[in-house]
């Protein structure tokens, strides 16, 4: 219901925005002044030729010259296209010739069919105050949902939306002090995907530092697919940003497609490339973006002092069947926990190591925790193990079940690697079980790895809501290079 009525009061401003935008142009519309700064003398004004093609559309009813700077006064008469040209008797001096055109209501627009008319200033700011009103939003939505459950999928989008929010509002109230018309409008739109052009510097620092992670990770582990994610991405992020770029060289000489001629349509289609490319590049950053925001706000969130129980999280142990020092980090940041809470409240805590036996494994991950944790002064009763599972999804579920058989309404901690904490407390929340995490340290060059690998599932987990939503942005784009050509073919 809540997200209905904050549609709703978003198309109600919309509609409310338009009506008045649309009014004060009607107003305002049916004169307009052209500017011309290349007058230096004020008594120009009286040898100036004032030559309008046709006058049954627009009639000039003022001319002056001030600072330098011609100001020509023209009323719409009727609808219709017309030129009107200035001129001076002077060998020195060009003439200059304007595009009008006269709209429904008399509104002038000059130029452009879509171009700058008397009160249309009004667009770009009623879009500043419409986006400042969606920022809030989501702003609002963020901090709810953040309170509510941080390991929610939609906080990454959030989070990527205020900062790509942001961004727009920013260029949006750039082009108020330069705007010149509906069509200028448009283009500052479709500019908005440059974000992912804006944010290359960052990517090409970020990718660097993510392939020297890389090349350490594979001197530590070796060379698979998954120790190159980081690789992959980088590269990946900065070819496409510059693609448009390098299309543009590519096709600047080119005898089979005119991309510098705005009435034909080889210009349009390279627009059109350029603009997916820009929104896949600027979606992705974006999520990557609130994928760090939550990923770090997650590892770093401390659970209430209050819980029952903590599920310890396995993963692989070694040949001899002690603890990796991933899950050594796990169990360690566990017993810290525990500490804190003992600490802070009095109260104990029941260990829930979680993990069955993999193929390579001597004995199941849970019992090489359980030991371990009785080497650390851990009393064996105060400890639960969970040994039939072989992922997240079912380490949570097992682990639950067991937790809710020993303890009713149990309050639940869990703990894992910081890169992990998010997506598991969200594989948690899909089984409408709430636990709070605690993340575990590791090496720089792993976590960054890692961090990437869960960024990617988090893609392909909601891979159908990021294709829909980019499908959607695609068709207003197309919509807006539509309206572009149309503009310079009228």
């Amino acid at each position: 219901m809540k997200k209905v009525s904050k549609k709703i009061k978003v198309l109600t401003l919309m509609i409310v925005l338009t009506i008045i935008s649309t009014l004060i142009i009607i107003l305002n519309g049916n004169t307009y002044t052209i500017k011309n700064e290349y007058f230096k003398n004020t008594n120009d004004v009286e040898n100036l030729s004032i030559v309008i093609e046709n006058e049954d559309i627009i009639k000039c009813v003022d001319k002056t010259i001030k600072n330098g700077v011609l100001k020509l006064k023209i009323k719409s008469k009727s609808e219709g296209k017309t030129f009107i040209t200035v001129e001076k008797p002077d060998t020195n001096f060009y003439s200059y010739t304007y595009v009008i055109y006269v709209h429904k209501f008399g509104i002038i627009s000059f130029n452009e069919y879509m171009g700058d008319c008397n009160g249309s200033i009004i667009i770009p700011i009623s879009i500043t105050i419409l986006l400042i009103y969606i920022l809030y939003l989501f702003i609002i939505s963020y901090k709810q949902n953040i309170k509510e459950n941080i390991y929610q999928y939609k906080n990454i989008a959030y989070s990527g939306l205020i900062v790509f929010t942001g961004f727009s509002i920013i260029g949006q109230i750039l082009s108020i002090f330069n705007y010149s018309g509906l069509i200028k409008t448009i283009y500052e739109f479709l500019n908005m995907f440059s974000f992912a052009m804006i944010l290359l510097p960052i990517i090409f620092v970020v990718s660097i530092l993510v392939v020297v992670s890389n090349i350490l990770l594979i001197k530590k582990e070796g060379l698979n697919i998954r120790n190159i994610l980081g690789i992959i991405l980088g590269i990946f992020l900065c070819f496409f940003t510059i693609l448009p770029e390098i299309m543009y060289r590519v096709l600047y000489n080119a005898t089979w497609i005119d991309i510098h001629n705005q009435n034909g349509i080889g210009l349009y289609i390279y627009n059109f490339l350029e603009v997916i490319i820009h929104i896949i590049v600027t979606y992705i950053e974006c999520i990557l973006i609130g994928m760090i925001i939550i990923g770090i706000k997650s590892a770093r969130h401390i659970p209430t002092f209050d819980k029952d129980a903590i599920i310890i999280l396995g993963c692989k142990i070694k040949k001899d069947g002690t603890l990796t020092k991933l899950l050594k980090g796990r169990v360690d940041r566990a017993i810290e926990f525990s500490k804190m809470q003992k600490e802070k409240t009095n109260k104990d805590i029941i260990f829930v190591p979680s993990g069955g036996k993999g193929n390579d494994e001597i004995m199941a991950e849970s019992q090489s925790m359980k030991k371990y944790l009785i080497e650390q002064g851990i009393k064996e009763e105060n400890i639960l193990i969970e040994d039939k599972s072989k992922n997240t999804y079912e380490n949570i579920k097992f682990s639950n079940s067991i937790i809710k058989e020993k303890i009713k309404n149990a309050k639940i901690a869990f703990s894992t690697t910081n890169y992990h904490v998010f997506r598991a407390g969200s594989i948690a929340s899909e089984q409408n079980i709430y636990i709070e995490g605690i993340g575990a340290k590791t090496k720089s060059y792993f976590g960054i790895n890692a961090f990437i690998r869960e960024f990617i599932a988090t893609l392909f987990y909601e891979k159908k809501k990021h294709i829909a939503v980019i499908f959607c942005i695609i068709l207003i784009a197309i919509l807006m290079i539509v309206v572009t050509y149309l503009n310079n073919n009228m």
